[in-house]
């Protein structure tokens, strides 16, 4: 078990590691971790290229973490190892070695993941994280729904300890979060509306 796990990590962290939200604003002639929130992710490069490519680059983040666990599971059928997989698809992202280790904050591939194990996770989080969403017009409360929600119930449905590796990456990207926490608790953090109806050019 322990070969088929350790392929699972290395291969899953390599396919994490792949950044389309930094390719594309360096195609723009800028780094993306320089504007906007610094952050090399979906949400940022709604707010720094556009929606469009904030839709896109979700997209590419969710593929590559649901892509790592099915690769996995072809590879060894092991559902173990598909979760290591999985989870160091998401570390890979965060923390990729060729930008020094300053990724993403996860949520998207934490997404991927849970697609991968199973769409039905990917069903249920998705609906709970539109529903928090359009109540409270945050994005960042969307995803600790999501994090939150993913580990507790395949623990509960799978009657496994192995949810808390998916708890551990989920703490992680909670932690990561923090920064957008306090500035909601300022009033400063930037509402779903406004990224929507933003412009180009705008700041």
């Amino acid at each position: 078990m322990l070969i088929p796990m350790l392929s699972s990590a290395l291969g899953g962290y390599l396919i994490g590691n792949f950044n389309l939200a930094y390719i594309l604003a360096k195609g723009k002639g800028f780094d993306i971790r320089s504007r906007g929130s610094n952050n090399p992710g979906a949400s940022n490069a709604a707010i720094t290229l556009g929606w469009k490519a904030g839709v896109i680059v979700a997209l590419a983040d969710i593929l590559k973490a649901a892509v790592a666990v099915l690769l996995s599971r072809l590879l060894f059928a092991n559902e173990p190892a598909a979760l290591f997989a999985g989870v160091a698809a998401v570390m890979g992202h965060m923390y990729p070695f060729w930008l020094r280790f300053k990724g993403g904050k996860g949520f998207a591939s934490f997404a991927g993941m849970a697609l991968g194990v199973d769409w039905r996770y990917f069903a249920i989080i998705g609906a709970a994280v539109i529903a928090v969403i359009l109540i409270s017009d945050y994005i960042v409360l969307g995803t600790l729904t999501a994090v939150v929600t993913f580990p507790i119930s395949y623990g509960i449905l799978n009657r496994t300890l192995w949810a808390l590796l998916i708890a551990a990456v989920s703490l992680i990207i909670i932690l990561k979060h923090i920064p957008n926490f306090i500035r909601i608790a300022k009033g400063t953090e930037r509402r779903v509306i406004a990224v929507l109806t933003k412009k180009k050019n705008d700041p």
